[in-house]
């Protein structure tokens, strides 16, 4: 190969991604923020997600678009995890169809539709008809570029060497870290499988060796979705494990069945078309891989977990969404296992509202709080409630006798006192926001009656910790003792609060503010005797370490 050969090749490929470039960037201007909203939306049926995925990447020709648009979208608490792993198997299908395009030997007609787009382009003021001839454009340049790289490729020919070289990858490994060392280099596996299929159709590679260097292609194409997630947060960066998972398993897989089968000889009876048995081979790998991992798909997302754990200021930290801690609602499993798997995810639930209620009422005589982390805790609450209510649904189509449904009831009316506690957290800190019109003027003289009811909310909270909610009177009794103290204490802290408006130590305001204090306070409490109710109507038992180490990761002031 001469050195202008090469400036040709090199000439080729910058054609063949510029026009990938322009396609994707008239699409998203066509498109707007569309695109976006489909993939937030649409993710929620797993063979929707597949379908949405599928459609996009088809579209914009780029795998590794669609997956860097979902890192952002994990990154920003836009999507979960479980929604990402649809829209990247349906990804990796989508990125084929450039190399069905590519079969088709579109490159005569090529320069026709190049022109064509670059007239809407240039000549039209219409911004919607700009975006299609960019689209146009773009899609005309690319089979440009690979024409391009095609003819730059055709003294390879004559190169004994060469010819050697390609026809003689005997070792799989190696032609997979070929594929994949190569791809990663570009950044396209779409771009990787065009300069794959140009050498085919020069025959300078055999389809035997050619689909290895496949399978590595399909692994390279993931380090765009890497590079994107390094100033991401952890559960971004599981995100790009997924996409990773799906193509390194795919290739283990397919490693087996090509051994296993004729699978070269298929491809080649298909059609003569070197070029289309190239594309028919990346198509079936990712086709049959997302058929396989379909019904694994949560199983992946749990795989990310497990290669990078979430650790426990996650919870805070990188959002509200992640997976419950103690349920699976992929695997419920028997009654019994469900109601403990309940009771737990009820008790980890229980401590973020306390974290949210010592330190909104703390904040009330001045103790330092950060208002973006008490939300946060908020969000993963009403998170929870709204999953345990899914999960409920499914738990009351097993058969369960009337001691089991007793129970499974009383926990769900307990996850929703849980949840009312923390809305009155949220109410109380709203009284500490600088700035806010219903903030306490003088904290001064409340500072030791806010204390004092802290600390006999402290400690219902810890009877429930300590008994695991469970039914024994002797925790019943003390949590009632509390409750009425408290609504002595209120009352007469009401009072003083009066008699401080007569001596104008206070204004009306700071007095009106202060019994919607109380008022949050006391419900507080209600609600924690009403758990304490619905645990005395239950046998509950529990104790075990799993729940110990879950509760000391949810811990969000550890």
């Amino acid at each position: 190969m001469t050195f202008n050969n090469l400036l040709a090749l090199l000439g080729g490929l910058a054609l063949f991604l510029y026009g990938m470039h322009m396609m994707s960037a008239g699409l998203e201007q066509a498109a707007g923020d569309r695109m976006k909203a489909i993939l937030e939306k649409l993710t929620s049926n797993p063979f929707l997600g597949v379908i949405v995925g599928a459609v996009i990447t088809a579209i914009i020709q780029s795998s590794s678009a669609t997956t860097v648009m979902v890192v952002g979208f994990v990154n920003s608490q836009l999507m979960t995890l479980n929604q990402a792993v649809w829209i990247i198997m349906g990804a990796n299908i989508g990125t084929t169809i450039t190399g069905q395009l590519i079969a088709l030997d579109a490159s005569k007609i090529a320069p026709l539709v190049a022109i064509l787009g670059v007239v809407m382009v240039t000549f039209m003021k219409n911004k919607k008809v700009n975006a299609f001839g960019e689209i146009l454009a773009g899609l005309g340049i690319l089979f440009i570029g690979m024409d391009m790289m095609k003819n730059a490729m055709v003294p390879l020919q004559q190169s004994e060497a060469f010819i050697h070289a390609m026809t003689t990858i005997s070792n799989p490994v190696l032609a997979i870290l070929l594929g994949a060392g190569f791809t990663a280099l570009i950044q396209s596996s779409s771009a990787s499988v065009g300069i794959l299929q140009a050498l085919a159709i020069s025959g300078l590679i055999p389809l035997s060796s050619a689909i290895y260097i496949i399978f590595g292609q399909n692994i390279g194409t993931c380090i765009t979705a890497v590079l994107a997630s390094l100033g991401a947060n952890r559960n971004a960066k599981r995100t790009t494990i997924i996409h990773l998972s799906f193509n390194i398993i795919g290739t283990i897989v397919f490693l087996i069945f090509v051994h296993l089968v004729p699978f070269v000889s298929w491809m080649e009876t298909i059609t003569s078309n070197p070029a289309a048995q190239i594309a028919n081979t990346h198509t079936a790998f990712n086709i049959v891989t997302t058929l396989l991992l379909l019904p694994f798909g949560n199983k992946l997302a749990k795989l990310a977990q497990l290669i990078l754990p979430i650790k426990p200021e996650e919870i805070e930290d990188a959002g509200y969404n992640i997976p419950l801690t103690f349920i699976d609602e992929d695997n419920i499993g028997s009654v019994p296992i469900a109601i403990s798997s309940l009771r737990k995810e009820a008790l980890a639930m229980l401590k973020l509202t306390e974290t949210n209620l010592q330190e909104s009422m703390q904040a009330l005589y001045g103790e330092p709080f950060k208002l973006d982390k008490i939300n946060k805790r908020e969000k993963r609450i009403d998170f929870i409630n709204y999953e345990i209510t899914n999960y409920m649904s499914k738990v009351s189509s097993l058969k369960m006798n009337e001691s089991d449904s007793t129970t499974c009831n009383a926990l769900y009316k307990c996850f929703a006192d849980i949840e009312r506690i923390g809305d009155h957290a949220i109410n109380i800190i709203q009284y500490a926001i600088d700035g806010s019109e219903y903030k306490l003027s003088s904290s001064e003289w409340i500072k030791d009656e806010i204390k004092q009811l802290e600390e006999l909310l402290e400690k219902s909270f810890a009877l429930l910790f300590t008994y695991r909610l469970d039914s024994q009177n002797d925790c019943y009794e003390k949590i009632e003792r509390i409750e009425d103290r408290i609504d002595e204490l209120t009352a007469n802290y009401r009072q003083k609060q009066i008699e401080r408006l007569y001596e104008e130590k206070i204004n009306a305001k700071d007095c009106v503010i202060y019994s919607e204090i109380m008022t949050d306070i006391e419900r507080v409490s209600d609600h924690i005797m009403n758990i304490i109710q619905e645990c005395k109507r239950c046998n509950f038992t529990l104790s075990d370490e799993l729940f110990e180490s879950g509760i000391a990761a949810l811990n969000p002031a550890s």
